[in-house]
């Protein structure tokens, strides 16, 4: 993979791939993400053990559920970021 720039016959220069990084505004929109979910999710289960109809108790237990794998995702995008990010290969074109 060659990330350095490459020249245009009009003398622009051009990436053929975009650099492998999260800038800081996505990383807080993920946190944020992540935050709205877990926080979510623990409401919904709390709720969900406080209620006393059943019907009720799924369908908080089904919200839980959803946000948990939500939350789930965004953390193993952001994993499998970091791990692709510290490979030998990436490592080495960063300079």
């Amino acid at each position: 993979m060659n990330r350095q720039p490459q020249q245009q016959a009009s003398g622009q220069t051009y990436m053929q791939k975009p650099p492998f990084i999260i800038s800081t505004k996505d990383l807080l929109y993920l946190q944020d993400m992540m935050s709205w979910n877990l926080n979510a999710m623990k409401k919904t289960h709390f709720f969900a053990n406080q209620a006393q109809d059943q019907e009720v108790k799924n369908a908080l237990h089904a919200v839980c559920t959803l946000h948990e794998r939500h939350y789930q995702k965004l953390l193993n995008h952001l994993a499998q970021h970091l791990q692709t990010a510290q490979s030998p290969m990436n490592r080495g074109m960063e300079s």
